[in-house]
């Protein structure tokens, strides 16, 4: 049975049966993207679709649709989501502080074959992209969503063609630098930040409610497109990060600039792996941080 349909018969059974409120997932919007859609009614549920351009990594969107107020979504108790591997480990970073009650999510996993460059894009914008998987796809190491209730599509370890990059070569050429240098490198990529938050906004676990960085009164940081004002936000939110980040890479795929976003996070996740064994959202535990300052 073909994925989209599979996930569409399971979604018309959760909402008719009054299991969930909403479902969220992916659609085809009209002018030929996949996009986030957020289905409330059995009938909804033929708009549902799964493709190699499901990137959105859509736990960005449950804490809010599980807390909405004044909204129609104010009502809702307990809504299913469609996820990947990658997406799992979001879900279990979320469930690790608290922010939702496992009952209260429905986890639609689908055994992900890997998301084509060019996704998320229109489809005249990725054109010619087709054929070659996301950079965070060759470097993945699961396929299998980590915890989900339904289960789409036959569990795997590595199916032909996945690699799984070394991250020490990846890296490579950033840590065989001077400390002058790679300044140098990631003072230019900064400076090319328009201080957008679109990074901020795509990804699942950067959801503080009163961002530090976007305060106009802040003593530390302020809101202006300085450089070192531009520093601090990136700095500062990978270090928010650190422990957290599941290396889905939206922030990096949403990035209007192109900055390599996520070379920060993963050296960063390198550095935590091997000084704890601990990767992000391999199951609902506190990051290694978090258990240090509490066994004080």
């Amino acid at each position: 049975m073909p994925y989209s349909i599979e996930i569409q018969n399971t979604t018309r059974e959760l909402l008719a049966s009054g299991q969930v409120n909403c479902v969220i997932g992916y659609e085809v919007g009209p002018r030929g993207q996949t996009r986030p859609a957020f289905i409330y009614t059995p009938e909804q549920a033929e708009r549902l679709v799964w493709n190699q351009a499901c990137t959105h990594n859509l736990s960005t969107y449950l804490v809010e649709k599980l807390a909405s107020k004044g909204t129609r979504e104010a009502s809702l108790n307990r809504v299913a989501i469609v996820i990947k591997a990658c997406d799992s480990r979001a879900i279990n970073v979320l469930l690790s502080e608290n922010r939702f009650h496992r009952e209260q999510v429905h986890l639609i996993g689908v055994v992900c074959e890997g998301i084509l460059e060019g996704a998320g894009k229109f489809a005249k914008q990725a054109s010619g992209e087709s054929g070659r998987y996301q950079l965070r796809c060759q470097r993945c190491q699961e396929r299998t969503p980590l915890v989900y209730d339904n289960l789409v599509g036959e569990p795997v370890d590595h199916p032909p063609g996945f690699a799984g990059e070394d991250e020490c070569t990846v890296l490579g050429d950033l840590q065989s630098m001077t400390p002058a240098q790679r300044s140098e490198f990631w003072l230019s990529q900064f400076d090319r930040c328009i201080r957008c938050y679109a990074c901020r906004q795509a990804c699942p676990v950067c959801d503080c409610p009163t961002c530090l960085y976007e305060r106009d009164d802040s003593l530390w940081v302020g809101m202006g497109i300085g450089l070192n004002e531009k520093r601090a936000f990136h700095l500062g939110r990978a270090f928010h990060l650190a422990g957290r980040c599941v290396g889905c890479d939206e922030c990096e795929r949403v990035c209007p600039m192109e900055l390599p976003i996520s070379l920060l996070n993963r050296r960063l996740a390198q550095e935590i792996e091997s000084a704890f064994g601990y990767r992000a959202g391999l199951a609902p535990v506190p990051p290694p941080f978090v258990t240090v300052l509490d066994d004080r």
